[in-house]
């Protein structure tokens, strides 16, 4: 392809990734000269689920089929979850549950081409070009062995996040792991390294063993309004009780939490949110997200665990 059709900025990052790993800048530009730019990735960032409100998203990814489709994957996988939950502290139906809201426990893994969606952000999409431009060089400069197949073979989401657990490139370099030992990070095709690799990513980002993640809160008429701007835990439950936020549930008084208020069917929901709530917003930082993986990772464990379904 002539000098003059090369994607914008890709000479420059072309010269930063053979600086960084020595690959040959000719190849280098074989491979984005093949990829392409997609008018459907750009109108696809421009509407993502989390601008609907909690009622309606909740209804996404809470679905009997989700549900029933988790506790199955759950039992037939009981053994490797539960080795791996216990080597990185990590209940697995939180691992599972993430599975599901990704991508169906591995059924939709998405039909992007990885590069084809990175190219597309990183230089044509300037609201966020800088990030999406970094998790194409990252993307550039893994090494084989930390990949599915060649990058140009690659699919993804329309964001180019890769496998079950959707691993954006730079999560596949700081967090992904080779748990099945042989060599290679697949996360499109090894379970044990799927499993593994989220139970990784919550457990660098501090999930506490056996911690909470949310639990419903009751305001009283008088609470005191909160200025959430994260879901960083930041006021203990005894100071939210002082505020008029009432505890459903018994919960530590000393415990750090935050608030989340979301649109319910029947009005406003109220939610103490704890450490572990906090993690999963470092996978998606919608805070809508991270209750849809852990009612989603309730109902699998009750499922999974009841005697009903043990017999059928």
């Amino acid at each position: 392809m002539p000098a003059w059709a090369d994607h914008p900025g890709q000479a420059k990052l072309v010269q930063e990734v053979a600086k960084d790993t020595g690959k040959d800048p000719a190849q280098l530009n074989a491979l984005l000269d093949g990829a392409k730019m997609q008018q459907s990735i750009l109108n696809a960032i421009s509407r993502p689920a989390e601008a609907k409100p909690w009622s309606d998203y909740r209804q996404i990814f809470l679905t009997p089929q989700r549900i029933d489709a988790g506790i199955d994957f759950y039992r037939a996988h009981r053994a490797l979850l539960e080795k791996i939950g216990a080597e990185y502290g990590v209940a697995p139906q939180y691992i599972v549950a993430i599975l599901g809201v990704e991508t169906f426990y591995g059924r939709n893994t998405g039909k992007y081409k990885v590069l084809d969606a990175l190219v597309t952000l990183g230089l044509y999409y300037p609201p966020r070009a800088a990030f999406f431009r970094d998790q194409l060089k990252t993307l550039l400069e893994l090494p084989d062995s930390q990949l599915a197949g060649p990058v140009d073979t690659l699919t993804g989401s329309y964001a180019g996040a890769q496998g079950w657990g959707q691993f954006m490139p730079g999560s596949i370099r700081d967090f992904a792991v080779d748990e099945d030992g042989d060599g290679r990070i697949d996360l499109q095709n090894s379970l044990p390294d799927i499993l593994a690799s989220v139970a990784n990513y919550f457990a660098k980002h501090g999930w506490v063993s056996g911690g909470m993640v949310a639990a419903r809160a009751q305001p009283d008429g008088a609470a005191k309004q909160l200025d959430v701007k994260d879901s960083t835990p930041q006021w203990t439950i005894e100071q939210l009780e002082a505020w008029g936020y009432a505890p459903i549930q018994h919960l530590d008084p000393g415990a750090s939490s935050s608030v989340q208020k979301f649109q319910g069917l029947n009005g406003p929901e109220y939610w103490f949110t704890f450490q572990n709530f906090y993690v999963i917003t470092r996978y998606n930082r919608s805070p809508m997200y991270a209750m849809a993986v852990s009612q989603l990772a309730d109902a699998i464990a009750a499922g999974a665990n009841s005697p009903e379904q043990a017999t059928q």
